[in-house]
């Protein structure tokens, strides 16, 4: 795919449905500035998002039935490259949870920027992505100045809500 326009940075935005996606759609006004495309999980919700938004899918995997999570979670990772790979961000933004960690890590991998905004509904413990992820952001961002005792190289943004 080619950039329609060289000097706007390409960010491909990632989250899993529910409070991550809508988290992430409060970023909406920033869409407008840069050549975006959002990458979430496939529900009824989201295939009608897609009318609204350049939107690509990754297979829903709830953590709950971890047999079927393991492939679940593997074809998403390669689904996660294959995203990565046809749009070239130059930056990643997601808030998270399990379906953005891949995409985080294959970003890194190809150099290019990473950022996490911490989930709002943490308020004193850290998310499993957000562990996973803080080590390799080139920008974290928490929603709670009490989330700085977990992450202390994160950026107090305030609520996105």
């Amino acid at each position: 795919m080619r950039r329609k326009n060289k000097d706007r940075k390409k960010v491909l935005f990632i989250a899993s449905l529910g409070g991550h996606l809508t988290q992430l759609l409060q970023l909406k006004p920033l869409f407008s500035a840069y050549d975006y495309h959002i990458v979430t999980e496939k529900s009824v919700i989201t295939k009608e998002l897609s009318k609204q938004y350049k939107l690509s899918f990754l297979m829903y995997g709830a953590r709950n039935y971890p047999f079927r999570y393991i492939f679940k979670f593997s074809y998403n990772v390669i689904m996660s490259l294959y995203y990565f790979l046809r749009e070239k961000p130059d930056v990643v933004v997601t808030t998270g949870a399990h379906t953005a960690v891949p995409m985080c890590y294959i970003a890194k991998l190809f150099g290019k920027k990473v950022i996490f905004i911490e989930s709002f509904a943490k308020t004193t413990t850290p998310t499993i992505s957000g562990k996973l992820v803080y080590p390799i952001a080139d920008l974290f961002i928490v929603q709670w100045e009490t989330m700085k005792k977990h992450y202390p190289k994160a950026v107090y943004g305030g609520s996105i809500y």
